[in-house]
């Protein structure tokens, strides 16, 4: 691992140009904005996230991630990418209604083709460890083709992930959060070498679902611990108010929260415990925050507040959640020094 590569990102309510960045404009890896289109920036992958922030009115937010080292941009079908020594990031955004599918759904089709190119374009540029992935897919709760869309999300994604034999059982962190109309969009960080995959034990693992979830269970890990150089980053995937595979606190967003809290907690305290440190804490975590109905946003910030203590960092977005009956979701992240 090159001990100049390392990862950083930062929040900001201003659409940065490159000039007004503080970094030398080769090691912008990539970025995003929540809450409207993200404007072209020079071939950087860019990730829009339509759905708006909360409180209402609250501005666009952008997140910027950023490598130490210089970076190579490319493309590679429909993906955008920038590369380093030893990380990839990458978006790829598909309208699918450019699908036509002889079986399958539009959608399916759509997953299908997205991660099939993430993972031909990791094998080329031999960074074959996928850490995380940001999957945001529009209308994530309807039924068409007598198939909520979430469920054909997860069979595209599925089907990919067998086409190339890569096992469920070391998959990124991950989340999948419903949007407005627009194209499919993913966004993913990847690596040379492999981030540990972090389980619950309060909570079945979401790639060995019961079949009541779906055709095909979704292919992510609850949470993933990698290292670079120098640095120890815990990506906790999105996470909800779950316990074993059944949602618990149906119609009590309050409670919802703090089950979630307590999931994350047990991945906080798995991740320190692998690391042989007090490395990461609620308190250290930097939290998005998706809301499913705006008028809740008050009761999820008390509840985290209650949780996390006067230092909690956190954005909130409206947006649905990949199942009815869940009011909210939460997924975190963050990076510790190592000695």
């Amino acid at each position: 691992m090159n001990a100049a590569d390392r990862l950083r990102f930062c929040l900001s309510e201003t659409a940065l140009s490159v000039p007004d960045l503080s970094f030398p404009e080769p090691t912008l890896l990539g970025m995003s904005a929540v809450g409207a289109p993200c404007a072209a920036v020079d071939g950087w992958p860019r990730q829009s996230v339509r759905t708006p922030r909360l409180p209402a009115g609250a501005p666009t937010l952008y997140e910027y991630w950023f490598a130490a080292t210089s970076c190579r941009r490319g493309r590679y079908g429909d993906i955008r990418y920038s590369a380093t020594p030893s990380l990839l990031f990458g978006v790829v955004e598909l309208d699918e209604a450019a699908f036509t599918p002889a079986s399958g759904t539009p959608l399916s089709a759509a997953a299908e083709t997205a991660y099939r190119q993430i993972f031909a374009l990791l094998a080329e540029e031999d960074r074959p460890h996928l850490w995380r992935v940001w999957n945001y897919v529009p209308e994530i709760n309807r039924v068409e083709h007598s198939l909520e869309r979430y469920r054909q999300f997860n069979i595209g994604r599925h089907q990919a992930f067998g086409a190339f034999e890569r096992p469920v059982d070391s998959s990124p962190a991950a989340c999948a959060l419903g949007v407005g109309p627009g194209p499919l969009s993913i966004a993913f960080l990847a690596a040379r070498t492999p981030a540990d995959a972090i389980e619950n034990p309060r909570q079945v693992s979401a790639f060995v679902y019961p079949s009541q979830y779906g055709p095909k269970s979704p292919t992510f890990t609850r949470a993933a611990l990698a290292r670079l150089e120098g640095q120890a980053w815990l990506f906790i995937s999105g996470t909800a108010s779950i316990v074993g595979h059944e949602t618990v606190h149906v119609g009590d967003v309050a409670a919802q929260t703090r089950e979630t809290m307590v999931n994350i907690g047990v991945l906080v305290d798995e991740a320190n415990r692998r690391l042989g440190a007090d490395g990461f804490s609620l308190s250290r975590l930097c939290y998005r925050v998706y809301v499913r109905h705006a008028a809740d946003y008050p009761l999820v910030r008390q509840a985290l507040v209650e949780a996390v203590g006067p230092t909690l960092q956190a954005v909130y977005v409206q947006a649905d959640v990949c199942r009815h009956d869940l009011l909210m979701e939460i997924e975190a992240q963050a990076c510790h020094p190592l000695a």
